[in-house]
């Protein structure tokens, strides 16, 4: 069995991370054992925050309404009375120049609606999870991301933008992703400006924690080796 504790552990030294690796899986049916969530968010990225906080728990559905973007790439439909939501907030990025219309078919789905959604801080996830979410700074989530490629598990895509959910369903599709995130999500999740997301698929967490070893060691000693080359090469 994964050791989801140790590879938080591990996350969370490595590579400074300033909040909990985030662990989800989209289940087609209720979870037992589980506490259900409670209460109404403005987004389902909120959730992410939640877990990170300590929090374990399954939301269903209806809890993702109030995002329709979300709702979206979560392949969850609106029920009728709303459905008209996602065709409005569409209207108003496109209105804003934030996103062209043309572009929506594009945005990765998850491939079927789940019945339940669960978010947990890694280490204490109670279920497999489909995605990792991590959140840090750049230089950090550079070895995360080279990790991944080392480990052959990194997607063949650039530095995904909004909606930065949509990173989840690219992750379970391609490998490996780095999202810069969104407004939405930086505003509903605390994400600092500095800070940006890499999102792993939960098959791939212990070849990715493996060769993150590997890759933090030889970082270290090229720095050292990039110093050196500076200082004895660099006239200006």
């Amino acid at each position: 069995m994964t050791d989801f504790r140790g590879i938080e552990t591990q996350f969370i030294e490595t590579l400074s991370l300033p909040r909990r690796p985030v662990a989800v899986a989209f289940l087609q049916s209720v979870p037992a054992g589980i506490p259900k969530f409670e209460g109404v968010m403005p987004a389902g990225c909120s959730f992410w925050r939640l877990a990170a906080d300590g929090r374990t728990f399954y939301t269903t559905p209806a809890d993702h309404y109030n995002c329709p973007i979300g709702s979206y790439t979560h392949h969850i439909d609106l029920p009728p009375d709303r459905a008209p939501e996602l065709t409005q907030t569409l209207s108003l990025m496109s209105t804003l120049g934030y996103v062209k219309m043309e572009e929506v078919p594009g945005i990765p789905r998850l491939p079927e609606p789940p019945k339940a959604v669960v978010y947990a801080p890694l280490a204490e996830t109670p279920v497999e999870p489909d995605v990792v979410i991590c959140s840090g700074r750049p230089a950090r989530l550079m070895l995360l991301s080279e990790a991944a490629l080392r480990a052959g598990v990194m997607a063949n895509a650039p530095l995904l933008p909004r909606p930065t959910c949509m990173a989840l369903p690219a992750a379970l599709a391609q490998g490996t992703v780095t999202s810069s995130g969104c407004i939405g999500n930086r505003i509903y999740t605390d994400l600092g400006d500095d800070e940006l997301y890499a999102v792993i698929p939960g098959r791939d967490l212990e070849r990715v924690a493996a060769s993150l070893v590997i890759i933090v060691t030889a970082n270290s000693e090229l720095a050292a080796y990039h110093r050196n080359k500076r200082q004895a090469l660099a006239t200006a």
